[in-house]
């Protein structure tokens, strides 16, 4: 049964080799890549190595992709090892088609098709019809050996010298077309050259194979940059520039996988010293070009210009993102400032610049915050609630739950610190205190001690300020969520001298038609906590400790963690006279907690 390569490429791009082979042997970590001993001949010393797309023995010489050792472990044919796999990757087999082999034949021959013109367009630079190509470059900085690494090249003038020079070499016209170097008109009629008078940049798949090419103007023309059609060697989503030299720079110390906009960039970047860095065709980062990025390495850097373009790319990248992140999977972005990119970064201030703009580089979560908040300045109520509905549904869009929990909070807690009163600049994360927020599945023990919390605050406002960061990150059923969010709202809109008092709360309760079940909560049943004996939970003495003691019941091992964190750096901290009351508190509840026997989450 013939395969079309493309749906083989998409198997060996969406089944990570490294998870096939662990399932097998055990893996350890070697740089970036892994090793083991070899599943295939007995040794005690790993020689057996697993890279992003291939695995190698060094003692017995085994090696091949993906599919070759699901047939040499497991003693499958092609056809049944292809199977297995499409179907860990989600992919149906496709049927059986004469006209697969044909397009096999095809790729192969627009192969050979698009290797003689790069012969020809390489060669045409440095003749004399392509100085002006060669002057441009050499203005840009690249030198002579750059130019030769990436088999940069001159087009001609278009007028047919590309199709007499291939004639005789057996190429037709027709050939060129299905190559994607040819105009043709609306009924297939042949126009003329696609390129000319532009220098060209020769496209290459991950393993190296030429399948396209790009070209920039000297001129006036239009479009400045110009790449290849779609055809049976070439998609622009499936592509990278530059991928095949970066996957294998990437194993070297200190370097970095950088996604960066254009050609020019990538080859600026490269002769500097930062060789892994792949630019899309001329469009958007794709998922597939994400997953694509993420076979070579777990967290790649997205660098982009500090414009308003460069700040939709890098929202439309995050977005793109989000639905496929994973533990070990993740985009991280710097910002280079509005006038610059990274080809005139580097030309003009040299490496070094370019090193201290990727140590900057900032997270996911920090970016996206970043871009959803910019230029908001003193919002009203409405806009800060749609601005919180955009927060959580771009943690919503995270298919991994654990990590959708995990952005939620830290997104949220970021959204707080923006309008906590005299806390930090708006828009720029407040300092972490306080400790980590539970998450999960709430037991009718835990539910009881968030409601517990809830109405503390009601009762005490005076308090939310010191435990809002916690109160924030909590995992709350809705009923308590609005209230929360009430809480909050209304925190942010004091003003830094105001007294918060219990009355005014509630009439801002009243107005978000939340007061009967705010007082609903304060006149139920609510659960104890150690230190208040049979005593009144809401009574004002103590009521900051016993939420902590609350908190602590749903989440003791974070709580206690981060007590004992703050605990060190107050010590450290030279300049405190005495602990705050606020770590105070936190400490007499732990010691309530750590005295008193805990309740099971169940009673």
């Amino acid at each position: 049964m013939a395969l079309d390569p493309a749906f083989l490429d998409e198997i060996r791009a969406r089944v990570p080799i490294a998870s096939v082979i662990g399932r097998r042997t055990k893996l350890s970590r070697s740089g970036r890549n892994w090793k083991a001993c070899c599943p295939f001949h007995g040794e005690k010393t790993p020689s057996f190595y697993v890279y992003d797309d291939h695995f190698h023995c060094f003692g017995c010489g085994a090696h091949g992709d993906v599919i070759s050792f699901v047939m040499q472990a497991e003693g499958r044919s092609f056809p049944e090892a292809v199977e297995q796999l499409a179907g860990e990757a989600g992919l149906d087999m496709p049927r059986q088609d004469p006209r697969v082999e044909a397009r096999a034949r095809e790729a192969k021959s627009l192969g050979d098709v698009l290797e003689a013109v790069q012969a020809i367009w390489q060669r045409k630079l440095r003749e004399r019809e392509g100085r002006e190509g060669l002057a441009y470059l050499h203005r840009r900085g690249l030198s002579d050996e750059t130019i030769a690494t990436f088999g940069l090249g001159w087009s001609g003038d278009g007028r047919g010298g590309l199709v007499e020079a291939l004639r005789r070499e057996d190429i037709t016209p027709e050939q060129l077309v299905q190559a994607g170097l040819m105009r043709v008109d609306e009924r297939g009629g042949i126009k003329g050259e696609l390129f000319f008078s532009r220098v060209t940049f020769p496209i290459r798949d991950r393993r190296g194979r030429l399948v396209s090419f790009g070209g920039r103007t000297l001129g006036d023309g239009q479009p400045k940059y110009l790449n290849g059609p779609e055809t049976a060697l070439f998609s622009k989503r499936r592509n990278l520039f530059n991928l095949d030299r970066a996957r294998q720079a990437v194993r070297e110390p200190g370097q970095e996988l950088l996604v960066v906009e254009g050609y020019m960039d990538v080859i600026a970047l490269h002769q500097a010293g930062f060789r892994a860095a792949v630019a899309p065709l001329g469009t958007a980062l794709g998922s597939e070009q994400i997953e694509m990025l993420w076979q070579v390495a777990p967290q790649p850097v997205l660098c982009l210009d500090g414009d308003a373009a460069g700040s939709r790319a890098a929202l439309r990248a995050a977005e793109t993102a989000l639905p496929l992140l994973g533990a070990e999977k993740t985009l991280r972005f710097c910002r280079l400032d509005s006038q610059d990119d990274p080809d005139s970064l580097v030309r003009r201030e040299g490496p070094g610049a370019m090193a201290r703009v990727l140590a900057g580089a900032s997270s996911l979560a920090d970016e996206l915050f970043g871009l959803l908040t910019s230029g908001m300045q003193n919002p009203s109520p409405e806009q800060r609630a749609a601005l919180r509905a955009r927060l959580e549904a771009a943690a919503g869009m995270i298919a991994d739950r654990n990590l959708a929990a995990e952005y939620r909070r830290t997104l949220l807690d970021r959204f707080f610190g923006m309008f906590r009163r005299g806390g930090a600049p708006r828009g720029r994360k407040a300092p972490d205190h306080g400790p980590v927020a539970a998450r999960g599945a709430l037991t009718n023990g835990a539910a009881e001690r968030l409601r517990l919390m809830t109405a503390i605050l009601l009762a005490h406002p005076e308090h939310i300020p010191e435990v809002e960061q916690a109160y924030a990150g909590l995992e709350l059923p809705p009923d308590l969520d609005d209230l929360r969010e009430a809480m909050l709202d209304w925190l942010g809109d004091q003003p830094p001298e105001a007294v918060l008092v219990a009355d005014d709360l509630m009439v801002w309760m009243e107005r978000r038609q939340l007061d009967e079940r705010a007082r609903a909560l304060l006149t139920g049943r609510l659960p104890r906590v150690p230190s208040a004996g049979g005593a009144d939970v809401l009574l004002e003495a103590g009521a900051l400790q016993r939420w902590w003691e609350a908190y602590g019941l749903v989440n003791f091992p974070a709580f206690r963690q981060a007590v004992l964190e703050d605990t060190q750096r107050a010590l450290e901290d030279r300049t405190l006279e005495a602990f705050p009351e606020g770590l105070n508190a936190r400490l007499r509840a732990m010691d309530r907690l750590n005295r008193a026997e805990a309740p099971d989450d169940d009673d």
